[in-house]
């Protein structure tokens, strides 16, 4: 095992069609208040009813059929995140570093994963679970809850489930108030171009660079 952030796929992930880029960053410092998030996301604009007619959004939508998710009652996060902002509702705050990656989620429909490196055993492997058990930020899920076998994941070295792609991560690796060196992850799938994750991934790492002090840690890596 190892703190280098690595991410690798196996062949049962790779066949549903998704795929990850993600970079690291170190030395934030995490707070609240230091990123307007109305002015980062001034400029959204559209019909909040046809936003399912975006490509992007279709291609998330059509992802969450395959894996037996229906979209019209748990949409992708980009898409609730993004729906929120155009009818005017309030958008959720956690603390900065939470919400650099729901702005750069609603701005670019990409759903982005951060993570506290400092629970995290290197590699991470993007697989498909088989007896694993999940604990959820949501209230009543701290004891954890089976997840059914086949379900998309993303498991670090010690077998943890960090995240259940794309739309879940775990209370064990969430962003704490002092996270200082967190790994950050776009969720990509099958008609969402590679470069448009990675964009959002390079928008996030900018993000923490200019209101959180911190360093990008290394280049973004695309893994398909």
């Amino acid at each position: 095992m190892s703190k280098t952030p690595e991410i690798r796929i196996d062949e049962s992930f790779r066949k549903i069609g998704g795929f990850v880029t993600y970079s690291s960053a170190k030395g934030i410092r995490n707070s609240k208040g230091s990123l307007d998030v109305n002015l980062e996301l001034k400029g959204i604009s559209g019909d909040p009813d046809s936003l399912k007619e975006n490509p992007v959004v279709r291609c998330y939508r059509d992802f969450y059929w395959k894996i037996g998710i229906d979209p019209t009652k748990t949409r992708p996060s980009g898409e609730a995140l993004r729906r929120r902002v155009l009818r005017g509702l309030p958008f959720p705050r956690i603390n900065d570093l939470v919400d650099v990656g729901n702005v750069v989620s609603a701005r670019t429909l990409i759903p982005i994963g951060i993570y506290d490196m400092r629970f995290i055993e290197f590699p991470l492997a993007l697989t498909t679970s088989k007896g694993d058990v999940f604990f959820g930020i949501g209230k009543g899920e701290e004891e954890g809850k089976p997840l059914p076998d086949g379900t998309p994941v993303m498991k670090d070295f010690t077998g943890k489930v960090v995240h259940i792609f794309p739309h879940r991560d775990s209370r064990v690796t969430s962003v704490r108030d002092d996270t200082s060196e967190a790994l950050i992850v776009g969720a990509g799938v099958k008609g969402v171009p590679p470069q448009e994750v990675k964009n959002a991934v390079d928008e996030v790492t900018s993000y923490i660079e200019k209101f959180l002090f911190g360093k990008r840690a290394m280049d973004t890596v695309v893994l398909q």
